[in-house]
This record gives C-alpha cells, structure tokens and sequence, in this order.
C-alpha cells in the first residue's frame, strides 16, 4: 500500500553509506524503494485522468445526484404541505448549522484518517438514514422528522466534502488541480442538473416514495465503488487525548489563514457575501415565486421548480466548462468582473419579477437571470478554491478547505433565514430583494478590490 511505502521508507544520510559499506546495500535498496514510491505518487499525479481521480469523480456524481434528490424534494415537500416561507426558510437555515459545525472537524479527520474510508461510512451511514426516514414517516408527524433529517443530512456533507476536496491535491499535480477541480465541479452541477429535473417529474407523478428509493440507491453504490478506491495517506500522530489533538489542528490551520496567508480568509469574506445575498437569496426565492407568487397550478409549480432547478443548476455546468476552457487564462484580477457579472444577473431575474406580466415570461427570464449567476459563481468558486489548494501545505490541506469553507458558508444559514422571514411579509413585490441585493453586493465588489490585487502578487510569486 502506498501510504506504507511513504510512511516507512526514506533515504539514508549520505554519512551513513561512506561509513558502513554493509549498510550501503541496504541505504540503496530503502533509497530505490522510496523512489518507487514517490515515482508512483508522481505518475499518479500527471494527469488528471488516472484510475483513483476517476472513481472519485464517479462517487462525487452518484452521491451528490442522490443528495440534490433529496435537497429538492424534501423541502418542496414541507413547503407544499405547510404553506409557510418562514418555516421553509427556517428549517433550511437549521439544517446548515451542523454542516458548518462539522466542517471543521471534517477537515481534521481528512488530514488523519484515510479518505476513502471516510467517504465509505459517510456514503453508507446516509443512505441507512433516508432508509429510516422511508420507514418512519409513515409514523411520526412530517414537519419534525423533514428537519431531523435535513440536520442529518447535511452534516453528514460537512464531514464528508473535506476528504474529497483535500483528496484532488493529492492525487493531482498542482499544475493540473485547475483541471482537476473543474471537473468534480462540472460532474458535481451535472448531478445538481438530473437530481432535481428526474426528482419534479418523479415527485409530481409519484409522490416522495421513488425519490426516497432512488436515492438510497445512489448513496449505496458510491460506498461501492469508493471501496475500489485507492488514495494515498500519510499517517498523522494520532496518541494522546483527541479534543487537544483536533484543537491544536483547529490552531493550527487557523494560524495558517490569519498569520502566514491571511489574503485566504479576507477572500472567504468575500465569497461569504456572495452566499448571503445571491446564493441564499436563489435557493429561498425560486420555489417560493413559483410555488407560490406565478399563479401556477400546484402540480404544474411543482413540474416546474425541477425544471427551474435543472436550468440554474446547468449554469454551474457552464460555469465548469469555462473554467476548463479559461483555466491558462483565468486570473486572480478578473474575480471583481465576475462577481460583478453575478450581480447584474439577479438584477435580471428581479427585472423579469418586476416588469414581466406573463407568468411563463417572468418564470423564464428569472431563471435564466438565476443560471447566469450560477455561471458567474462557479468561475468564482474554483478559482477561490484552487488557489487556497495550491497556497496550501498538503499536510494542512484538509483542514485549512474546511476552515475556508467553514467561513464561506456561515453567511448561507443567516441569508435563508432572512430571505424566508422576508418573502414571508413583502407579499407580491418579490423583486424587492432582488434589487437590494444587486446594490449591496456592488459596494462589496468595489470595496475589496485590493483583495484580488493582492491575491495576483501572491499568486504569481
């Protein structure tokens, strides 16, 4: 195994071989075998396409597939049955809160334990839970068993994204991570795609027992196929008492993005805003105007919220495949245009809510205004996330991402809950916040743009 090998095997002091010719044999056999090793890691790591970055990819999209199911149809599911945009909003905000608690520790057990098995338990402790909720359902009021799960389900996320984020650096050279990242992230919004467009049909014609089925499905066979997945690890010093180790691991990362980058977390600012104003502002405000505010019938609203969350999340495909195409391109100083250019596509979906008298026209034209941020935040978001990989010591990489990461997503709880306490009090003048949030996130832009000055220099040094 090759985390033996790295773990095991390192070359003899050249005083040694001079010393003891008996010895020089065996300094030239660990030397040679250290070399295979690092060979093998090396190979491993020039291209991107190799047999563990595959697999990877494969569990990311059978996985992440099975959790957009249940993001969609869960939530549509206590909206429809309760009525209530503050409850909605409430209870997506709650569900965020064990992720962002979990995401750090998350990202201290990626840098110790082995990834794959984490990713294996992850993968199967949550397809038992869907199976439980299938079972209990039937037993128990919905509106309180929906939120259980919901808090379940994502910290169950916030512990098993850390493994595969640090999993691509090491398994890809730094010159390919672009690449590499750009990938997961198109497979990851292609799963975002099919979930919810085969989930609005299953749930509109079926109800929520097939999505159930379906996804519990797809969390068994991505613990599965991550059992044929080999990715190196390097074991940490694990003796001693577990609070201080994960504490002095939780020091050290911070240290890390505070002291010796501190560009990083000034960045996660900034990306934490985009999560408060659009991001949350996207995920509260689609199913409610649909469901709720278009005028549609409810099976009809229903059909088309998975369609809607098709098209927006077919933005992040794009975004994807221009990160591909832009990656030798795609610089630091250019990040104020994108985030500008997300701005101004909710400016178009609040233009379509406030203009547009045809239901289908205003339904259109705010999705598109909505995929086009998505578009626009995907380049964002990978650029971000590379650099933090590539700025970031390997031995750190795990818990420095969550640490990130962490940050990023603190502002998405805060943003759904007001948006829903919002949407709930503003009756039909839902373009309102679309407005405000394109104002407020320009000042932001034009208020950090040395961050992204700064964030070049480093870069290129």
């Amino acid at each position: 195994m090759l985390d033996h090998q790295s773990s095991s095997t390192f070359p003899v002091p050249t005083s040694s071989v001079a010393a003891e010719p008996a010895v020089k044999l065996e300094t030239v056999n660990a030397t040679t075998t250290s070399t295979a090793a690092r060979t093998t890691l090396n190979t491993r790591q020039k291209t991107p396409f190799t047999k563990d970055f595959i697999l990877l990819a494969v569990t990311q999209l059978t996985s992440l597939f099975g959790n957009q199911v249940l993001r969609y149809a869960l939530p549509l599911y206590l909206l429809i049955e309760t009525g209530s945009a503050a409850l909605f909003g409430s209870i997506m905000a709650a569900s965020f809160i064990p992720m962002l608690v979990v995401f750090p520790i998350g990202g201290i057990i990626a840098d110790r334990v082995n990834k794959r098995n984490i990713m294996i338990v992850l993968d199967s402790c949550t397809a038992l839970l869907i199976l439980a909720f299938n079972v209990l359902s039937g037993v128990f009021d919905v509106v309180p068993l929906i939120a259980a799960t919901m808090i379940l389900l994502f910290g169950i996320y916030g512990a098993y994204q850390p493994a595969v984020m640090s999993s691509v650096p090491v398994l890809i050279d730094s010159e390919h991570i672009l690449q590499a990242n750009s990938i997961i992230d198109l497979i990851s919004s292609s799963a975002g795609i099919a979930g919810p467009v085969l989930g609005g049909v299953l749930f509109s014609v079926f109800g929520l027992k097939p999505i159930l089925y379906a996804s519990i499905a797809c969390f068994a066979l991505s613990a599965l196929v991550e059992v044929f997945m080999q990715i190196p690890h390097q074991k940490s010093q694990t003796q001693g008492n577990a609070l201080l180790l994960g504490l002095t691991d939780l020091k050290e990362s911070f240290a890390f993005l505070f002291l010796k980058q501190p560009i990083l977390w000034k960045v996660a600012l900034v990306y934490s805003s985009t999560n408060l104003l659009l991001s949350s502002l996207v995920m509260i405000a689609v199913p409610v105007v649909i469901t709720q505010h278009l005028g549609f019938e409810p099976d009809l609203a229903n059909r088309l919220y998975g369609y809607a969350q098709g098209v927006i999340a077919s933005g992040a495909v794009l975004g994807g495949l221009l990160v591909g195409i832009l990656s030798k391109r795609l610089k630091p100083q250019a990040s104020p245009f994108i985030l500008a250019a997300s701005a101004f596509s909710i400016l178009i979906a609040g233009f379509a809510l406030h203009l547009l008298s045809n239901s289908y026209a205003s339904f259109a034209l705010m999705i598109i205004g909505c995929g086009l941020m998505l578009v626009m935040s995907t380049l964002f978001q990978i650029q971000m996330l590379t650099y933090i990989q590539v700025l970031t010591p390997v031995h750190l990489t795990g818990k420095v991402i969550s640490s990130v990461m962490c940050l990023c997503m603190c502002a998405s709880p805060l943003g759904q809950l007001i948006y829903g306490l919002v949407f709930d009090s503003i009756g039909y003048r839902v373009f309102i916040p679309f407005y405000i949030a394109f104002g407020v996130m320009l000042i932001i832009i034009f208020l950090t743009r040395q961050v992204f000055k700064q964030l070049t220099q480093l870069v290129q040094d």
